[in-house]
């Protein structure tokens, strides 16, 4: 990084926001609405009264074999990968990694990694990302979108003065979940270290000493949950004077968790002239409008249809059941799939993660639940043993349904039917995610009660608009609503997914009843 171009420190007065010495004090942990009353010291800074030295945010340079590229190749691309760009000037998509605008050590650690070519949104969201313009994406979990505002960051941030004591991060991304967080900075770590960039990880439900301590040995990327972060600020304990780089990920998930109060304070803290960009699976009226508040003439990119849909890659199958089939017909699918294949299974409430755990586990299935009512710690560990196949069942709420980057799941159950077609897409498009080679094929089995009634209409559009298989019950129901009875005792049966392993070790609660009985 070189020594030029940066907010002026001096420029706003240490009055703020509020000094507090107290570590451990803050809201900490409130659930979804992690610290839904932080940062409500905070004082709004009047940015029209302060003037601000110049930085620089434009740092593409479009390799000669980009600019060869005639306007119908482009389009021809962007028809192929279901691009979608709007607005002006855009550019041209960078479709390899040897005519990336990344530097060498960068691209070492990308090919390292076993990249083969960039993911669509990558090739299209580098070059606008790198362009300082503020940019809309709207792409689905596991298209690469990390990735995509990521390595651009590590140039933006490159090119700014080194922090001095005091400073707060250069890159600010703000994640739903603590999980997405902390996945967000597993890959800020893999790519920036060579840069010699640091980044941290902020959200609840965690001690604030060690995110503290980071914080004041410096980190040019903070990821953070909005709650945290805000208790942060409010202790003073950092500040947001120095982010010029902007990344609010999943955006529709924030809105949807009641976090536009607390984003909208800390945006209120970063001065307006940043570049910002802004990530989200869908495109509702209430994310449009935060864009409009948040940025400045951008540009965007959808990956694939503004309709909501799953990927062809994921083969759906509904079976209509009552409720006191589901655990049998659960344990008929572990019992004949693969004993290597990852499988998460969805329920609508931590209780019910827990006592379908114990359940499994007492049919002699390493199963592991997590949810927000584990500690920390243990939610880590649940992540860690899935990710590395020593666990192979994870029993979830919908807080990993969404940002949750594991390759190669295979089978995705909902066990309890969402209470929205919205969530039952992003539920089973865990299942087919893309990888280095294109995509892997999954499978998502859903039951479906009649307490789901009110989404059987859309449930059909989804599965007929992604050329799946409509059970015929189902259509019946949709016709026949509520008044039309409940299902048949015996639901669809499907054919088969191919012996299940059994072992492993408990934590808590129900990770902790021995596997193959117990109490």
């Amino acid at each position: 990084m070189h020594t030029t171009s940066s907010i002026e420190l001096s420029a706003i007065p240490p009055d703020t926001r509020r000094y507090n010495s107290a570590y451990s004090g803050g809201s900490g942990y409130r659930g979804a609405n992690d610290g839904a009353f932080a940062g409500e010291h905070l004082k709004d800074i009047q940015w029209d009264n302060l003037t601000l030295t110049k930085f620089e945010k434009n740092f593409y340079h479009e390799h000669p074999a980009v600019t060869a590229m005639s306007d119908k190749e482009v389009e021809d691309w962007r028809r192929q990968n279901e691009i979608i760009c709007q607005g002006d000037n855009i550019p041209k998509p960078v479709l390899s990694f040897d005519v990336s605008p990344f530097p060498a050590d960068v691209l070492d650690v990308i090919k390292k990694a076993g990249f083969k070519a960039p993911t669509a949104i990558q090739s299209q969201g580098w070059p606008m990302a790198l362009s300082g313009r503020d940019v809309v994406g709207i792409a689905a979990t596991g298209s690469g979108k990390t990735l995509s505002f990521i390595l651009p960051a590590l140039i933006h941030i490159r090119a700014q003065p080194f922090l001095q004591p005091g400073d707060g991060p250069i890159c600010l991304v703000l994640s739903p979940t603590r999980e997405l967080a902390n996945q967000t900075q597993e890959e800020c770590a893999r790519f920036g270290t060579s840069s010699g960039i640091r980044s941290t990880c902020l959200y609840g439900g965690a001690p604030k000493r060690a995110q503290i301590d980071s914080l004041r040995r410096g980190a040019e990327i903070v990821i953070a949950t909005p709650g945290r972060l805000l208790d942060l600020l409010d202790m003073g304990v950092t500040n947001l004077r120095r982010v010029t780089y902007l990344v609010m990920d999943e955006a529709d998930r924030m809105l949807d968790m009641g976090f536009e109060p607390q984003i909208r304070k800390i945006v209120g803290q970063i001065r307006p002239d940043r570049q910002t960009l802004m990530w989200s699976a869908t495109w509702p009226k209430e994310v449009q409008q935060l864009a409009r508040d948040f940025l400045n003439n951008p540009i965007q990119v959808n990956v694939g249809s503004l309709d909501l849909k799953v990927t062809d890659h994921v083969k759906q199958i509904v079976k209509c059941v009552t409720e006191g089939q589901k655990l049998n017909e659960t344990l008929n699918i572990l019992r004949s799939i693969d004993k290597h294949s990852r499988v998460i299974i969805f329920t609508k409430s931590k209780r019910g993660a827990d006592d379908l755990t114990r359940e499994l586990r007492r049919d002699g299935f390493n199963a592991l639940a997590i949810h927000g009512d584990k500690e920390q710690r243990e939610r880590d560990y649940v992540i860690e043993e899935f990710k590395a196949g020593r666990t192979t069942i994870m029993v979830a709420t919908d807080v990993a349904s969404r940002g949750l980057d594991v390759k190669d799941i295979r089978v995705v159950i909902n066990y309890d039917f969402p209470m929205c077609v919205e969530d039952y897409i992003h539920r089973v498009g865990r299942a087919g995610r893309k990888t280095a080679d294109g995509y892997s094929e999954g499978t998502a089995v859903s039951f479906f009660t009649d307490t789901s009634a009110r989404v059987t209409r859309e449930l059909i559009k989804v599965l007929r608009d992604a050329h799946q298989d409509v059970p015929p019950e189902l259509e019946r129901y949709a016709y026949s609503g509520p008044s039309g009875g409940s299902f048949s005792r015996y639901g669809r049966s499907y054919g088969g997914y191919g012996g299940y392993g059994r072992g492993g070790h408990g934590m808590t609660g129900s990770n902790n009843i021995p596997i193959g009985g117990g109490n």
